[in-house]
């Protein structure tokens, strides 16, 4: 069981001049070769890990986890929460396992972690993180030291928290900025020498402060050595301001391996920049670039499209597009509008894995819809490139068609058109959703750190289907439940014409209580329209009983009087918690009338021949299911030949920010200017126009009936 120290009071800071966790943390790193890492302790109120100390890293790398709940699904709370060590050993495992870290840092880097914790409690856990370049495997002697000094520093917590001197955050571990090139190479002469090199030379700290910039930096970047002092490259060079620059500088740092990159400095001069890390900083070599025409070149085929690497911005800005998809014809679309764009794909297919098979979901860019016709229904077994990567949940890319058909000699059979492709599995909560594809026109390579980029979307994507699969599922079945617990047909009575609507609420997954009938009972028919408070199974369950009620009463002969009170009896029988309103009426087109009982129900409109509107201002009772011996009052309302009645529920009426008058009053004035249409098309009209139903915001029910001279 997951706990804390039973030692009491707040947690508070080591005295100065002790500080535990960093030294600690430092002396881990060096044992295990590692560059970087982290110290989380677990809060004794709350399931909750914050980060203490970091070493090696800004501290601003790890700004999204500095407070992660327990739960979470990352290294270190899962170190913590399971008590065992958790190990990633790049940036593809990374992705596929912990996207929300890999969407930030999609860098080639392994990391470890750790649980702190003793027989008693769990006090915390730790990160550790390599280059890219460690080997797949964590050694038995990395292991081992890993495992002994988070061990050693329970012991250290556990003690700590009996005497009452709980540990809390610590400074940071970082290295000291780099002052002065004559201090770092101890010699003025030295000073001398790197001032003479042909090339520039600057030193960036972990921040990416520049701590050092020859003379020759100076003169390449256009700025004296006294403005770049103590500044990031990508803010004090205008031209540098671009997410690109400073995404390479932290992919130094996180893989701990050279990283480069060109940069355009205004009119037309092409500089190389070449970053080599280590764990105090950056040292970076800054030369004109050779091949000025080729840079030129690739500039000119580049310069429309995106950017290769998806920066950090772009793929938070992603992720945060894909949680507002609802179906799944919202992230077809999403993914077409944000992601395609952002990776430079000119067509995209969405599949989902269901019964053995891959199904199209949807698709994008295709010319032929033909060619992607082709995915569905085709067996998981058969050995494609989507059903590849779907089983074995590993991403496949194939920078050109040459390569593709290597692999997979039957793809020739069927060209898309197309010349490279990515194949994405989405894997969400452990299972196969589907595979996403995405095509592109022109060959295209694709680097490790695209690689990382792409899998982690895969991911997002995944949980987004995931969510927007449930969603449609879950729409499907409530539509069908409210369809079915809904009259199929009208079949009016002579005399009366009826045109019914019902509109479901599209915020949220759930179904309402909204209902309406018209009952061809015998001498007189009965309509009715009501609202049974709720948007789920329990009041559409409720609905249809309320339904069947007032059918079943009306048709024994009772009173519009008695078919509400008895059915106010029954929702109190019933036992339930909810209300619902209630609109009855008795129609006698014959004689011209017809008879009303309300039961706190929106008041109907009526429409007369000559055209002049009013809400009818109807004697009622409360809400249904609220007292039992609750009287409900008739009223009788002159129904002329080319009378209409308008019925609804408030959900045609209500939205926020418009008064309940202001709607009835436009909806007042809509029926008196084209109430004379057929009635179908009346109905049409009448949501067309509610600004309540465009929003969707409730269920909406409407039926109009009218009076016809042909009793």
């Amino acid at each position: 069981m997951v706990g804390v120290s039973d030692g009491p009071g707040p947690r508070r800071a080591a005295p100065p001049g002790q500080p535990v966790l960093s030294l600690a943390l430092a002396a881990l790193l060096e044992e295990v070769g590692a560059h970087s890492g982290a110290v989380y302790l677990l809060r004794p109120e709350e399931p909750v890990l914050e980060m203490a100390v970091m070493a090696g890293m800004p501290r601003a790398f790890a700004a999204p986890w500095q407070r992660v709940g327990l739960s979470a699904p990352i290294p270190v709370a899962e170190a913590a929460r399971e008590r065992r060590l958790v190990w990633v050993s790049g940036e593809e495992e990374m992705a596929r396992r912990y996207p929300r870290i890999s969407v930030v840092l999609p860098y080639p880097f392994a990391l470890a972690a750790a649980p702190v914790a003793t027989e008693r409690a769990v006090y915390g856990a730790v990160f550790v993180t390599w280059p890219g370049a460690h080997p797949p495997q964590l050694s038995d002697r990395e292991r081992d030291h890993l495992t002994a000094a988070c061990e050693r520093l329970a012991l250290r917590l556990e003690r700590a928290a009996r005497e009452e001197r709980p540990l809390g955050r610590e400074p940071d571990v970082l290295a000291v900025p780099v002052s002065g090139v004559a201090g770092d190479l101890g010699t003025v002469e030295a000073a001398r020498m790197v001032s003479r090199l042909p090339y520039g030379l600057m030193s960036l700290d972990l921040h990416g402060r520049i701590g050092f910039a020859n003379p020759a930096a100076s003169e390449l970047l256009g700025r004296p050595a006294g403005e770049l002092l103590g500044t990031l490259p990508w803010v004090s060079v205008p031209w540098l301001n671009d997410p690109m620059y400073e995404d390479r500088y932290r992919a130094a740092l996180m893989s701990q391996q050279v990283t480069s990159f060109v940069a355009l400095r205004p009119p037309g001069e092409w500089l190389s920049f070449r970053l080599y890390p280590s764990t105090t900083g950056l040292s970076v070599r800054i030369s004109r670039a050779r091949a000025v025409a080729d840079m030129a070149r690739g500039a000119a085929q580049a310069g429309p499209g995106p950017s290769r690497l998806v920066t950090i911005s772009q793929v938070l800005g992603l992720a945060g597009a894909l949680t507002e998809a609802v179906g799944v014809q919202d992230v077809v679309q999403l993914v077409w509008d944000e992601v395609a764009p952002a990776v430079g794909s000119q067509a995209l297919v969405l599949l989902r894995a269901q019964g053995g098979r891959l199904h199209v979901l949807g698709h994008r860019g295709y010319p032929d819809a033909h060619v992607v016709r082709r995915f569905d229904g085709l067996p998981l077994s058969e050995r494609t490139p989507g059903t590849q990567a779907l089983n074995s949940g590993v991403p496949a890319f194939f920078d050109s068609r040459e390569q593709l058909e290597r692999l997979y000699p039957d793809r020739h059979e069927t060209p898309d058109g197309f010349a490279a492709w990515a194949y994405l599995p989405l894997i969400a909560s452990g299972r196969p959703v589907g595979t996403c594809v995405l095509a592109y026109a022109e060959p295209h390579a694709f680097p490790t750190d695209e690689r990382a980029v792409l899998t982690s979307l895969g991911g997002l994507i995944a949980q987004a289907l995931e969510r927007a699969l449930l969603y449609d599922a879950k729409h499907r079945l409530a539509h069908g439940l409210q369809q079915a617990l809904l009259p199929h047909s009208l079949t009016p009575p002579p005399g009366i014409e009826a045109a019914a609507r019902y509109l479901p609420a599209t915020h949220g997954m759930e179904i309402g209580g909204d209902f309406y009938d018209l009952v061809p009972s015998h001498p007189l028919a009965a309509a009715v329209i009501g609202d049974v408070q709720g948007h789920n199974v329990t009041a559409a369950g409720l609905m249809g009983q309320i339904r069947t009620g007032v059918r079943a009463y009306t048709t024994v002969g009772q009173a519009p009087h008695e078919v509400m009170s008895s059915t106010n009896r029954l929702l109190i029988d019933l036992g339930t918690d909810l209300f619902a309103s209630c609109l009855y009426l008795r129609l006698d087109p014959a004689r011209g009338r017809a008879v009303m009982a309300r039961a706190g129900h929106p008041p109907p409109l009526l429409r007369r021949p000559d055209g002049r509107v009013r809400v009818l201002d109807l004697a009622g009772g409360p809400l249904l299911g609220i007292e039992a011996e609750a009287v409900y009052p008739t009223t009788e309302v002159s129904l002329a030949p080319g009378a209409v009645l308008v019925l609804y529920t408030d959900g045609l009426v209500e939205s926020p920010g418009v008064d309940i008058e202001d709607a009835l009053a436009g909806l007042g004035t809509l029926l008196a200017d084209v109430g004379d249409q057929p009635l179908e098309s009346l109905a049409d009209e009448v949501l067309r126009h509610s600004a309540a139903a465009r929003q969707r915001r409730d269920d909406v029910a409407v039926l109009l009936l009218r009076a016809r001279d042909d009793a």
